[in-house]
């Protein structure tokens, strides 16, 4: 089994402007049916979070006033999408899927949420876009239910995971691993366990050679017995949001080297999308079916 969190809320409709880069949540599920990565038995629909699972990581004041859509202008103004219904629940949705990946995941070794990487939501906050923050979520579910005792976190997507770090900031149990653009978005930083800035321009060469160098090392160190995994491909050189110049086949040799690590340590792993913003939504869904094509040959 290949476990694959979608549901067909994850592509509700939003305004015009904020309609592209929803489009991979319908056209990447379809992609990988057509050329066999995945079969239909490999997706699950989950349903919405527990609130009780949610404010482990998020605070009541916070969930409350994005449930009533009473969130002040600047708040909401931060988060960037029009609030709603629809809004609020397909966020509890995607935080159930990876929720549920994990599960899975500690039978099956590797699990996906088509959607997910939500690593700007803060404990009292959300911004660009990221309401709940759905690893986080997924992590302290694992740690509460003694499904796991230490995490590493591993955010590869072009912007650091600052709501993730200051969620974690004070929890020895989570290691927050962050490798994303110096000078990109946030521009005012949280500080994770672990932070790699790297320059504008950044190509594969050097990408995976510190990716190369660091992640090992990290992973025996920490002896974390879950992983989770942010496999933005905003790291493109084409990508409109990102910085780096990274091509395709580098974003796969990132997501080869990450996923075989988990597989040669025997650690579960939960994979969430996180971010992709190229100007061709072909070039997003390669990217993103690269890191399924990935893990199909690595463990299956």
């Amino acid at each position: 089994m290949f476990p694959i969190a979608f549901h067909p809320i994850y592509k509700h409709p939003l305004p015009v402007g904020h309609r592209f880069p929803m489009l991979k949540y319908d056209l990447l599920p379809q992609q990988l049916l057509i050329e066999g990565t995945a079969v239909a038995t490999d997706f699950f629909e989950p349903q919405k979070a527990n609130l009780k699972d949610v404010l482990a990581v998020h605070t009541l004041e916070y969930v409350s006033k994005l449930i009533e859509l009473n969130l002040d202008a600047k708040a909401a103004r931060k988060i960037g999408f029009p609030l709603s219904k629809e809004l609020i629940e397909r966020e509890l949705i995607i935080a159930q899927g990876t929720i549920f990946g994990c599960v899975k995941a500690l039978e099956t070794k590797i699990a996906f949420n088509i959607a997910g990487g939500t690593h700007h939501a803060f404990s009292n906050s959300g911004e660009a876009f990221c309401l709940l923050n759905d690893q986080a979520i997924a992590a302290q579910y694992l740690l509460n239910h003694k499904l796991a005792s230490k995490i590493l976190i591993i955010d590869l997507d072009v912007h650091q995971g600052n709501g993730t770090a200051e969620i974690f900031s004070n929890n020895n149990t989570v290691f927050t691993f962050s490798m994303h653009g110096k000078t990109n978005y946030p521009f005012k930083k949280e500080i994770s366990d672990l932070d790699i800035a790297l320059n504008d321009n950044t190509k594969d060469q050097e990408y995976l050679s510190i990716l190369t160098e660091i992640l090992p090392d990290l992973i025996a160190k920490q002896k974390p017995d879950f992983i989770f995994y942010l496999a933005g491909v905003d790291i493109l050189a084409s990508d409109k949001l990102g910085k780096l110049s990274c091509t395709i086949e580098g974003c796969k040799k990132r997501d080869t080297f990450v996923l075989s690590l988990c597989q040669k340590f025997e650690i579960p792993v939960q994979v969430s999308m996180g971010g992709g913003y190229s100007p061709e939504i072909k070039t997003i869904i390669e990217a993103h079916a690269n890191t399924f094509r990935t893990a199909r040959n690595i463990y299956y």
